[in-house]
């Protein structure tokens, strides 16, 4: 067993260096992205030795803990549903989309711009501290979407080294990948322990983890796993949730300059998916027009959120 494992390994590393060297620019991004994120992280690992971020740790991990069941939650249909209408399972994705976007806007945008604004006294500093973090964002989500393997429903095989994966741990990865923005998004939001904004940015979150769950559990008992693998995969997806909660409290709840950063950081991820995975696949079966209303119908359901419980 050992001997295979050192052969298969190296084999995958030597795919990896190999898939850097043909993507040079994207790795030298999240190269660059990840050692951002390291520091801000660094810092707020002092802080958090130093008493000073509990509450918003303790806030953001509930949170996450919030999005997982609401993940288990939109799983388990799948025990007895086999499968659902196309076009309802765009619609609701759509509505995903919808909250995704708001909450990036209403919930992490805007508040990173009162952050900044109040840390600068500048609303052109502030501005440009939020568009340096979602910039970050997109070069950490563009560089794991191209280095992690991972299989899409519609697209195949993704990164290097994914013909070496079992198609199983592929699926996971590409939902990781997808939920691990969503986790984050509700650290920072929860990391200065302010419920005016981790609060509403929760309960979007979610709420559209619910049809996302089913769509997952379907999907997996569509390519052939019983249903109870297909729920308990679905369900294990939502792991990624707190996991990426604690990091995002760790990305904001240090440095001042950290909070509006982690907040531009956590849009910029979650519109780069929602545009790159979400919308595509509402749009490739021919259900633009229920997508885009469900769409607009998650928009307009996280607005009213962001201000009823704002």
């Amino acid at each position: 067993m050992t001997a295979e494992a050192g052969p298969r390994g190296a084999g995958w590393s030597e795919a990896l260096r190999r898939h850097a060297r043909r993507h040079r620019s994207i790795a030298i991004g999240l190269g660059a992205a990840l050692l951002a994120m390291a520091a801000l992280v660094l810092g707020s690992l002092v802080e958090l030795l130093l008493g000073g971020a509990s509450d918003g740790l303790r806030l953001g991990f509930l949170g996450g803990l919030a999005g997982f069941a609401a993940t288990a939650l939109g799983a388990a249909p799948a025990l007895a549903m086999r499968t659902m209408p196309q076009k309802l399972s765009d619609m609701l994705l759509g509505g995903a989309a919808g909250m995704m976007l708001a909450a990036s806007a209403f919930s992490l945008i805007i508040p990173g711009l009162d952050a900044g604004q109040q840390l600068t006294g500048s609303r052109g500093l502030s501005a440009a501290i939020v568009v340096f973090g979602m910039g970050l964002g997109v070069l950490l989500m563009l560089g794991l979407d191209e280095f992690t393997p991972h299989e899409h429903e519609t697209v195949g095989l993704q990164g290097p080294g994914s013909d070496r994966v079992g198609r199983i741990w592929l699926f996971v990865f590409a939902i990781a990948l997808h939920n691990l923005p969503e986790g984050m998004a509700i650290g920072v939001g929860f990391s200065h322990a302010d419920m005016t904004v981790g609060l509403p940015l929760t309960t979007a979150i979610a709420l559209q983890d619910m049809p996302e769950g089913l769509a997952v559990a379907l999907a997996l008992r569509g390519v052939g796993y019983t249903p109870g693998q297909a729920v308990l995969m679905g369900v294990a997806t939502g792991l990624m949730e707190p996991v990426g909660a604690i990091l995002g409290v760790g990305l904001s709840g240090g440095l001042a300059i950290a909070y509006p950063t982690g907040l531009g950081l956590a849009a910029g991820a979650m519109i780069f998916v929602v545009s790159h995975e979400v919308i595509p696949e509402t749009h490739r079966n021919g259900h633009q027009t229920p997508a885009t209303v469900g769409l607009m119908a998650g928009f307009a359901l996280m607005m009213a959120l962001d201000t009823t419980l704002g």
